[in-house]
Protein backbone atom coordinates (compact mmCIF):
# COMPACT_ATOMS: atom_id res chain seq x y z
CA UNK A 1 0.00 0.00 0.00
CA UNK A 2 2.74 2.48 1.04
CA UNK A 3 4.87 1.91 -2.09
CA UNK A 4 1.66 2.12 -4.10
CA UNK A 5 0.45 5.56 -2.48
CA UNK A 6 4.36 6.55 -3.26
CA UNK A 7 4.14 5.99 -6.93
CA UNK A 8 1.17 7.62 -7.35
CA UNK A 9 2.10 10.64 -5.10
CA UNK A 10 5.15 11.14 -7.52
CA UNK A 11 2.47 11.78 -10.95
CA UNK A 12 2.49 15.95 -12.05
CA UNK A 13 -0.69 17.19 -12.75
CA UNK A 14 -0.59 16.08 -16.35
CA UNK A 15 -1.12 12.84 -15.52
CA UNK A 16 0.88 11.22 -18.57
CA UNK A 17 -0.59 7.71 -19.61
CA UNK A 18 1.96 5.14 -21.44
CA UNK A 19 -0.92 3.05 -23.48
CA UNK A 20 -1.82 6.35 -25.67
CA UNK A 21 1.30 8.85 -25.00
CA UNK A 22 -0.92 11.79 -24.20
CA UNK A 23 -1.97 13.64 -21.12
CA UNK A 24 -4.80 14.47 -19.63
CA UNK A 25 -5.76 17.46 -17.16
CA UNK A 26 -6.68 17.05 -14.02
CA UNK A 27 -8.01 18.64 -10.45
CA UNK A 28 -5.03 19.06 -8.17
CA UNK A 29 -5.46 15.52 -5.63
CA UNK A 30 -4.09 15.12 -2.48
CA UNK A 31 -2.98 11.81 -3.67
CA UNK A 32 -0.71 13.47 -6.38
CA UNK A 33 1.30 14.91 -3.13
CA UNK A 34 4.98 13.70 -2.76
CA UNK A 35 6.10 11.62 -0.32
CA UNK A 36 8.59 11.30 2.63
CA UNK A 37 8.38 14.98 3.33
CA UNK A 38 9.11 16.42 -0.18
CA UNK A 39 7.92 19.50 -0.61
CA UNK A 40 4.27 19.95 -3.08
CA UNK A 41 4.54 22.75 -5.77
CA UNK A 42 2.00 25.40 -4.57
CA UNK A 43 -1.11 25.41 -6.20
CA UNK A 44 -1.92 28.10 -9.00
CA UNK A 45 -3.25 31.12 -8.42
CA UNK A 46 -5.87 32.31 -10.46
CA UNK A 47 -8.17 35.04 -11.06
CA UNK A 48 -12.32 35.79 -12.02
CA UNK A 49 -13.29 39.81 -12.44
CA UNK A 50 -16.95 39.99 -12.52
CA UNK A 51 -19.11 43.36 -13.68
CA UNK A 52 -22.78 44.01 -13.36
CA UNK A 53 -23.41 46.56 -16.05
CA UNK A 54 -26.35 48.69 -14.45
CA UNK A 55 -24.68 49.85 -11.08
CA UNK A 56 -25.46 48.57 -7.44
CA UNK A 57 -27.49 50.32 -4.98
CA UNK A 58 -25.20 51.61 -2.79
CA UNK A 59 -27.14 52.12 0.53
CA UNK A 60 -27.66 48.16 0.32
CA UNK A 61 -24.24 47.53 -0.31
CA UNK A 62 -22.14 49.32 1.74
CA UNK A 63 -21.46 48.68 4.91
CA UNK A 64 -21.73 50.55 8.53
CA UNK A 65 -17.71 50.98 9.82
CA UNK A 66 -14.59 50.31 8.50
CA UNK A 67 -11.94 47.83 9.14
CA UNK A 68 -12.64 44.17 10.64
CA UNK A 69 -15.10 45.47 12.91
CA UNK A 70 -17.65 46.66 10.28
CA UNK A 71 -21.57 46.16 10.33
CA UNK A 72 -22.57 44.55 7.04
CA UNK A 73 -25.14 45.62 4.92
CA UNK A 74 -27.93 43.83 3.57
CA UNK A 75 -26.26 42.83 0.42
CA UNK A 76 -22.96 41.86 2.21
CA UNK A 77 -25.58 39.69 5.04
CA UNK A 78 -26.02 37.55 1.59
CA UNK A 79 -22.26 36.61 1.34
CA UNK A 80 -22.06 36.47 5.23
CA UNK A 81 -20.27 32.82 5.07
CA UNK A 82 -17.16 34.38 3.21
CA UNK A 83 -16.64 37.74 5.56
CA UNK A 84 -13.39 36.70 6.48
CA UNK A 85 -12.50 35.31 3.24
CA UNK A 86 -13.62 38.87 1.67
CA UNK A 87 -12.47 42.75 1.65
CA UNK A 88 -15.40 45.24 0.26
CA UNK A 89 -13.98 48.67 -0.89
CA UNK A 90 -15.74 51.82 -0.65
CA UNK A 91 -14.66 55.23 -1.95
CA UNK A 92 -12.97 54.31 -5.01
CA UNK A 93 -13.13 54.92 -8.68
CA UNK A 94 -11.07 54.81 -11.78
CA UNK A 95 -9.78 58.54 -12.53
CA UNK A 96 -10.72 60.21 -15.29
CA UNK A 97 -13.11 57.34 -16.51
CA UNK A 98 -16.46 59.40 -16.28
CA UNK A 99 -19.54 58.95 -18.92
CA UNK A 100 -22.02 56.81 -17.17
CA UNK A 101 -23.09 53.40 -19.48
CA UNK A 102 -20.02 53.76 -21.41
CA UNK A 103 -17.87 53.75 -18.40
CA UNK A 104 -18.83 49.89 -18.63
CA UNK A 105 -16.32 48.92 -20.86
CA UNK A 106 -13.48 50.13 -19.01
CA UNK A 107 -13.79 48.24 -16.00
CA UNK A 108 -10.92 45.85 -16.33
CA UNK A 109 -8.91 48.77 -18.39
CA UNK A 110 -9.40 51.74 -15.84
CA UNK A 111 -9.16 53.91 -19.72
CA UNK A 112 -9.22 57.65 -19.18
CA UNK A 113 -12.85 59.57 -20.30
CA UNK A 114 -14.28 56.70 -22.66
CA UNK A 115 -17.00 59.22 -23.53
CA UNK A 116 -14.69 61.52 -25.74
CA UNK A 117 -14.34 61.16 -29.61
CA UNK A 118 -11.94 58.98 -31.05
CA UNK A 119 -11.37 57.07 -27.57
CA UNK A 120 -9.37 54.33 -27.57
CA UNK A 121 -9.12 51.70 -25.07
CA UNK A 122 -6.16 50.21 -23.41
CA UNK A 123 -5.06 45.75 -22.46
CA UNK A 124 -7.53 44.59 -19.66
CA UNK A 125 -6.49 43.22 -16.29
CA UNK A 126 -7.25 39.51 -17.70
CA UNK A 127 -5.90 39.92 -21.01
CA UNK A 128 -2.22 41.46 -19.56
CA UNK A 129 -2.15 38.98 -17.13
CA UNK A 130 -3.26 36.05 -19.77
CA UNK A 131 -0.48 37.92 -21.78
CA UNK A 132 1.97 36.22 -18.96
CA UNK A 133 0.93 33.12 -17.60
CA UNK A 134 -2.01 32.14 -19.83
CA UNK A 135 0.63 29.67 -21.88
CA UNK A 136 0.43 27.52 -18.71
CA UNK A 137 -3.19 26.31 -19.52
CA UNK A 138 -5.06 25.22 -22.24
CA UNK A 139 -6.41 28.55 -22.77
CA UNK A 140 -4.79 31.81 -21.61
CA UNK A 141 -8.22 33.44 -20.73
CA UNK A 142 -12.37 33.09 -20.99
CA UNK A 143 -14.02 35.89 -21.75
CA UNK A 144 -17.51 35.36 -21.03
CA UNK A 145 -20.38 37.35 -21.03
CA UNK A 146 -24.14 37.52 -20.07
CA UNK A 147 -26.14 39.22 -22.91
CA UNK A 148 -28.02 38.67 -25.79
CA UNK A 149 -26.06 41.62 -27.10
CA UNK A 150 -21.65 42.45 -27.83
CA UNK A 151 -20.48 43.54 -24.86
CA UNK A 152 -17.03 42.01 -23.14
CA UNK A 153 -14.56 43.37 -20.35
CA UNK A 154 -11.77 42.24 -22.14
CA UNK A 155 -9.78 44.48 -24.75
CA UNK A 156 -6.10 43.23 -25.94
CA UNK A 157 -3.14 45.52 -26.10
CA UNK A 158 -3.83 47.61 -28.59
CA UNK A 159 -7.58 48.24 -27.53
CA UNK A 160 -9.33 45.92 -29.60
CA UNK A 161 -12.76 44.40 -28.21
CA UNK A 162 -12.36 40.30 -27.66
CA UNK A 163 -15.55 38.62 -28.48
CA UNK A 164 -17.20 37.15 -25.26
CA UNK A 165 -18.81 33.56 -25.07
CA UNK A 166 -22.06 34.10 -24.17
CA UNK A 167 -23.63 30.86 -23.84
CA UNK A 168 -22.78 28.55 -20.67
CA UNK A 169 -23.40 25.51 -22.46
CA UNK A 170 -21.39 26.11 -25.84
CA UNK A 171 -18.57 27.24 -22.79
CA UNK A 172 -19.00 23.76 -21.64
CA UNK A 173 -18.65 22.00 -24.97
CA UNK A 174 -15.88 23.91 -25.32
CA UNK A 175 -14.30 23.25 -22.10
CA UNK A 176 -15.44 19.14 -22.03
CA UNK A 177 -16.36 17.66 -25.48
CA UNK A 178 -13.25 16.30 -27.00
CA UNK A 179 -13.65 16.84 -30.86
CA UNK A 180 -13.45 14.09 -33.93
CA UNK A 181 -9.90 13.39 -35.49
CA UNK A 182 -11.24 15.24 -38.25
CA UNK A 183 -12.44 18.36 -36.31
CA UNK A 184 -9.00 18.90 -34.42
CA UNK A 185 -6.98 18.26 -38.02
CA UNK A 186 -8.91 21.46 -39.07
CA UNK A 187 -8.42 24.23 -35.98
CA UNK A 188 -4.59 22.70 -36.30
CA UNK A 189 -4.48 23.57 -40.40
CA UNK A 190 -6.29 27.30 -39.21
CA UNK A 191 -4.04 27.99 -36.21
CA UNK A 192 -0.54 26.98 -38.87
CA UNK A 193 -2.52 29.31 -41.50
CA UNK A 194 -2.33 32.12 -38.79
CA UNK A 195 1.03 31.42 -38.20
CA UNK A 196 2.01 31.55 -41.44
CA UNK A 197 0.11 34.95 -42.16
CA UNK A 198 2.11 36.47 -39.16
CA UNK A 199 5.35 34.84 -40.89
CA UNK A 200 4.85 37.22 -43.58
CA UNK A 201 3.85 40.30 -42.12
CA UNK A 202 6.68 40.01 -39.86
CA UNK A 203 9.11 39.18 -42.48
CA UNK A 204 7.64 42.44 -44.74
CA UNK A 205 7.90 44.56 -41.77
CA UNK A 206 11.04 43.79 -41.43
CA UNK A 207 12.45 44.53 -44.65
CA UNK A 208 10.07 48.18 -44.27
CA UNK A 209 12.28 48.82 -40.99
CA UNK A 210 15.53 49.20 -43.18
CA UNK A 211 13.57 52.78 -44.65
CA UNK A 212 12.04 54.08 -41.21
CA UNK A 213 13.21 56.51 -38.64
CA UNK A 214 14.36 55.79 -35.46
CA UNK A 215 11.05 57.10 -34.10
CA UNK A 216 9.07 54.62 -36.44
CA UNK A 217 11.73 52.22 -35.36
CA UNK A 218 10.97 51.93 -32.07
CA UNK A 219 6.99 51.34 -33.02
CA UNK A 220 8.01 48.52 -35.40
CA UNK A 221 9.91 46.85 -32.84
CA UNK A 222 6.37 47.13 -30.46
CA UNK A 223 4.45 45.95 -33.37
CA UNK A 224 7.41 42.98 -34.00
CA UNK A 225 7.43 42.02 -30.21
CA UNK A 226 3.62 41.75 -30.18
CA UNK A 227 3.37 39.79 -33.64
CA UNK A 228 5.96 37.28 -32.27
CA UNK A 229 4.02 37.34 -28.84
CA UNK A 230 0.54 35.90 -30.41
CA UNK A 231 2.69 33.65 -32.50
CA UNK A 232 3.90 32.11 -29.26
CA UNK A 233 0.49 31.91 -27.89
CA UNK A 234 -0.67 30.33 -31.74
CA UNK A 235 2.44 27.92 -31.20
CA UNK A 236 1.13 27.01 -27.91
CA UNK A 237 -2.23 26.50 -28.86
CA UNK A 238 -1.50 24.21 -31.73
CA UNK A 239 -0.20 21.83 -29.30
CA UNK A 240 -3.27 21.81 -27.35
CA UNK A 241 -5.42 20.57 -29.78
CA UNK A 242 -3.62 17.37 -29.50
CA UNK A 243 -3.96 16.69 -25.86
CA UNK A 244 -7.62 15.27 -24.53
CA UNK A 245 -9.59 17.48 -22.48
CA UNK A 246 -10.53 16.64 -19.07
CA UNK A 247 -13.25 14.22 -18.41
CA UNK A 248 -15.68 15.09 -16.29
CA UNK A 249 -19.15 14.01 -14.51
CA UNK A 250 -20.93 17.11 -14.99
CA UNK A 251 -23.57 17.48 -17.64
CA UNK A 252 -23.44 20.48 -19.80
CA UNK A 253 -26.21 23.54 -18.77
CA UNK A 254 -29.37 24.17 -21.01
CA UNK A 255 -29.07 26.72 -23.02
CA UNK A 256 -31.30 29.87 -22.12
CA UNK A 257 -31.08 33.06 -24.02
CA UNK A 258 -33.84 34.59 -21.85
CA UNK A 259 -32.62 38.14 -21.16
CA UNK A 260 -35.23 38.39 -18.54
CA UNK A 261 -33.05 35.40 -16.60
CA UNK A 262 -29.88 36.77 -16.30
CA UNK A 263 -29.05 35.19 -12.60
CA UNK A 264 -30.11 32.33 -14.25
CA UNK A 265 -27.81 32.49 -16.87
CA UNK A 266 -25.11 33.58 -13.96
CA UNK A 267 -25.51 30.51 -11.90
CA UNK A 268 -25.31 28.37 -14.89
CA UNK A 269 -21.98 29.95 -15.82
CA UNK A 270 -20.64 30.00 -12.36
CA UNK A 271 -20.80 26.43 -12.54
CA UNK A 272 -18.99 26.07 -15.52
CA UNK A 273 -16.35 28.73 -14.55
CA UNK A 274 -16.18 26.37 -11.56
CA UNK A 275 -14.83 23.03 -13.49
CA UNK A 276 -12.38 25.45 -15.70
CA UNK A 277 -10.54 26.40 -12.20
CA UNK A 278 -10.79 22.99 -10.93
CA UNK A 279 -9.46 20.98 -14.64
CA UNK A 280 -7.03 23.95 -15.03
CA UNK A 281 -8.34 24.44 -18.25
CA UNK A 282 -7.99 28.41 -17.57
CA UNK A 283 -6.98 30.37 -14.34
CA UNK A 284 -7.87 33.52 -15.99
CA UNK A 285 -11.84 34.80 -16.80
CA UNK A 286 -13.75 37.69 -17.36
CA UNK A 287 -17.63 37.79 -17.08
CA UNK A 288 -19.56 40.52 -18.26
CA UNK A 289 -23.27 40.54 -16.62
CA UNK A 290 -25.41 42.54 -18.70
CA UNK A 291 -28.84 43.16 -16.54
CA UNK A 292 -29.69 45.93 -19.06
CA UNK A 293 -33.25 44.31 -18.66
CA UNK A 294 -33.88 46.20 -15.39
CA UNK A 295 -32.45 49.70 -16.91
CA UNK A 296 -35.96 51.46 -16.23
CA UNK A 297 -35.53 50.56 -12.66
CA UNK A 298 -32.57 51.82 -12.14
CA UNK A 299 -33.71 55.18 -12.34
CA UNK A 300 -35.71 54.52 -9.37
CA UNK A 301 -36.25 58.31 -8.23
CA UNK A 302 -36.24 57.06 -4.85
CA UNK A 303 -39.16 55.71 -5.17
CA UNK A 304 -40.13 52.84 -2.56
CA UNK A 305 -42.09 50.90 -4.80
CA UNK A 306 -39.36 51.10 -7.44
CA UNK A 307 -36.29 51.03 -4.99
CA UNK A 308 -37.85 47.33 -3.68
CA UNK A 309 -38.64 45.70 -6.96
CA UNK A 310 -34.81 46.57 -8.00
CA UNK A 311 -33.59 45.17 -4.52
CA UNK A 312 -34.70 42.13 -5.40
CA UNK A 313 -33.39 41.70 -8.63
CA UNK A 314 -29.66 42.60 -6.85
CA UNK A 315 -30.37 40.55 -4.25
CA UNK A 316 -30.15 37.60 -6.68
CA UNK A 317 -27.55 38.59 -7.84
CA UNK A 318 -25.98 38.38 -4.54
CA UNK A 319 -26.65 35.00 -3.83
CA UNK A 320 -25.65 33.46 -7.26
CA UNK A 321 -22.34 35.07 -6.34
CA UNK A 322 -22.24 33.09 -2.90
CA UNK A 323 -23.56 30.20 -4.62
CA UNK A 324 -20.35 30.73 -6.66
CA UNK A 325 -18.18 31.41 -4.21
CA UNK A 326 -19.53 28.67 -1.68
CA UNK A 327 -18.57 26.10 -4.51
CA UNK A 328 -15.07 27.24 -4.74
CA UNK A 329 -14.97 27.12 -0.74
CA UNK A 330 -16.01 23.55 -0.54
CA UNK A 331 -13.38 22.63 -3.52
CA UNK A 332 -10.33 21.02 -1.84
CA UNK A 333 -6.54 21.75 -4.06
CA UNK A 334 -3.62 20.22 -2.29
CA UNK A 335 -4.60 21.65 1.28
CA UNK A 336 -5.99 24.42 0.09
CA UNK A 337 -9.26 25.19 -1.04
CA UNK A 338 -10.45 26.64 -4.66
CA UNK A 339 -11.45 29.98 -2.82
CA UNK A 340 -8.25 30.73 -1.16
CA UNK A 341 -6.39 30.22 -5.02
CA UNK A 342 -8.52 32.16 -6.59
CA UNK A 343 -9.24 36.07 -6.77
CA UNK A 344 -13.22 36.69 -7.38
CA UNK A 345 -13.40 40.48 -8.15
CA UNK A 346 -17.11 42.02 -7.88
CA UNK A 347 -18.12 45.07 -9.15
CA UNK A 348 -19.65 47.95 -11.12
CA UNK A 349 -19.45 50.73 -13.85
CA UNK A 350 -21.56 53.14 -11.98
CA UNK A 351 -21.21 54.01 -8.43
CA UNK A 352 -25.30 55.24 -8.91
CA UNK A 353 -27.17 54.25 -11.98
CA UNK A 354 -29.87 56.64 -10.71
CA UNK A 355 -27.56 59.90 -11.44
CA UNK A 356 -25.14 57.58 -13.94
CA UNK A 357 -22.55 58.52 -11.34
CA UNK A 358 -18.99 57.00 -11.61
CA UNK A 359 -17.96 57.19 -8.75
CA UNK A 360 -17.65 55.41 -5.25
CA UNK A 361 -18.30 52.11 -7.11
CA UNK A 362 -19.50 49.27 -5.15
CA UNK A 363 -16.71 46.30 -5.26
CA UNK A 364 -15.22 43.61 -3.04
CA UNK A 365 -12.64 41.07 -3.72
CA UNK A 366 -12.91 37.62 -2.30
CA UNK A 367 -10.34 34.72 -1.87
CA UNK A 368 -7.18 34.74 -3.72
CA UNK A 369 -4.68 34.97 0.06
CA UNK A 370 -4.84 37.81 0.69
CA UNK A 371 -5.93 39.09 4.57
CA UNK A 372 -9.85 39.61 3.95
CA UNK A 373 -12.23 40.26 6.61
CA UNK A 374 -12.57 43.70 6.35
CA UNK A 375 -14.15 46.91 5.22
CA UNK A 376 -11.56 49.08 3.14
CA UNK A 377 -13.27 52.94 3.31
CA UNK A 378 -11.72 55.13 1.29
CA UNK A 379 -12.64 59.41 0.72
CA UNK A 380 -16.22 59.01 -0.63
CA UNK A 381 -15.75 62.69 -2.24
CA UNK A 382 -11.95 62.33 -3.11
CA UNK A 383 -11.69 58.69 -4.52
CA UNK A 384 -9.03 56.35 -4.46
CA UNK A 385 -7.56 54.37 -7.36
CA UNK A 386 -9.73 51.35 -7.53
CA UNK A 387 -6.71 50.71 -10.58
CA UNK A 388 -4.27 50.23 -7.37
CA UNK A 389 -6.29 46.58 -6.77
CA UNK A 390 -5.58 45.81 -9.89
CA UNK A 391 -1.50 46.38 -9.02
CA UNK A 392 -1.72 44.09 -6.09
CA UNK A 393 -4.01 41.04 -8.30
CA UNK A 394 -1.35 41.20 -10.99
CA UNK A 395 1.33 40.53 -8.18
CA UNK A 396 -0.78 37.70 -6.43
CA UNK A 397 -0.75 36.02 -9.75
CA UNK A 398 3.30 36.19 -9.22
CA UNK A 399 3.94 39.55 -11.93
CA UNK A 400 6.43 41.51 -11.16
CA UNK A 401 4.63 44.72 -12.02
CA UNK A 402 4.61 48.31 -10.47
CA UNK A 403 1.38 50.05 -12.23
CA UNK A 404 -1.46 49.19 -14.56
CA UNK A 405 -3.56 51.67 -16.22
CA UNK A 406 -4.01 54.69 -14.02
CA UNK A 407 -2.93 52.11 -10.87
CA UNK A 408 0.50 53.76 -9.94
CA UNK A 409 1.11 51.41 -6.60
CA UNK A 410 -0.68 48.69 -4.78
CA UNK A 411 -4.01 48.63 -3.14
CA UNK A 412 -3.08 50.18 0.67
CA UNK A 413 -4.52 48.50 3.57
CA UNK A 414 -4.56 44.80 1.33
CA UNK A 415 -2.29 42.74 2.35
CA UNK A 416 -1.14 39.18 1.26
CA UNK A 417 -0.97 36.11 3.69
Amino acid sequence: MSTQKRRFSTLSRRTFLRASGVTIALPLLDAMQPACGAEAPPPPRRMVAIETNMGILPQFFFPEGDGRDYKASPYLERLAAHRKQMTVFSGTSFPGVTGGHTAERCFLTGTPHPDRGGFRNGVSLDQFAAEQIGNQTRYPSLVLAMTNENPTLSYTRSGAPIPAEKSPRKLFERLFVQGRPNEIEDRVESLRQGRSTLDFVADQSRRLNRSLSPADRRRMDQYLTAVRELERRLHSAQEWEYRPKPAIEAKPPEENTDRNQFVERSRATFDVVKLALETDSSRIVSLFIDTTVIHNITHHGNRPEVLAELRGHEERQFDALNGFLTSLAETQEAGSTLLEQTMVLYGTCMGSANSHSNVNLPALLAGGGFKHGQHLAFDTQNNYPLSNLYVSMLQRLGLEVDEFSTGKGTMRGLEMV
